[in-house]
């Protein structure tokens, strides 16, 4: 991840992913969406605001573009109230797509009913779909579908392997320039002005 710059908006607070962090966490949660990463850089004249959000846990699939819309929609209204990023920025808000490393336990629960690869921390690796994340004996266990059992612990490293068919699915779910989706706007610090 990225580390934020200290940037002092025009009320004297710096714009750091923190503080946008905390002026968009209440706001994806009542969307019903899980914050997963806030970062912020400077791009010439304008900040970058990087905002990654997800499906929760417990769901399987991909985020449609009309939530994702809505999100950034609420975001962006959200951070032109309380005023944190200075001057001109630009928003993203985009998911976290098939590229996600598969590195916290939230990860592997959302990649379930995907192809995924372990990398395993004895060596070797292990693929197969991922039917479930059940506890075992107060340990999260990955269950593939072939019976393989594989505790989250012994994975080094896991990826979703991209599926064209899948790819074609998601691809209807979200309808934008890249595999996670991603919405994108140019904002004028408080004032709400908006460029396409």
């Amino acid at each position: 991840m990225a580390g934020p710059r200290n940037e002092q908006s025009r009320s004297g607070r710096p714009a750091t992913a923190d503080a946008v962090r905390r002026v968009v966490a209440p706001v994806v949660t009542a969307e019903g969406l899980w914050l997963e990463d806030v970062t912020t850089t400077r791009a010439g004249s304008r900040s970058v605001v990087r905002v990654t959000v997800d499906l929760p846990e417990d769901q399987v699939g991909s985020l449609g573009s009309d939530a994702l819309g809505e999100v950034s929609r609420a975001i962006s209204a959200a951070l032109d109230v309380d005023d944190v990023v200075p001057g001109v920025y630009v928003l993203e808000v985009s998911t976290p797509g098939t590229s996600r490393p598969l590195t916290e336990l939230r990860h592997f629960r959302r990649a379930r009913t995907r192809l995924v690869t372990l990398a395993l921390t004895e060596g070797g690796e292990v693929a197969g779909r991922l039917d479930a994340v059940v506890d075992e004996g107060g340990e999260p266990v990955l269950v593939l579908d072939d019976g393989v059992r594989v505790p989250v612990a012994a994975v080094r490293r896991g990826r979703v392997e991209v599926e064209l068919k899948r790819l074609e699915e998601d691809l209807d779910d979200v309808s934008d320039e890249d595999d996670a989706g991603t919405s994108r706007t140019e904002n004028w610090g408080a004032t709400g002005a908006v460029e396409g």
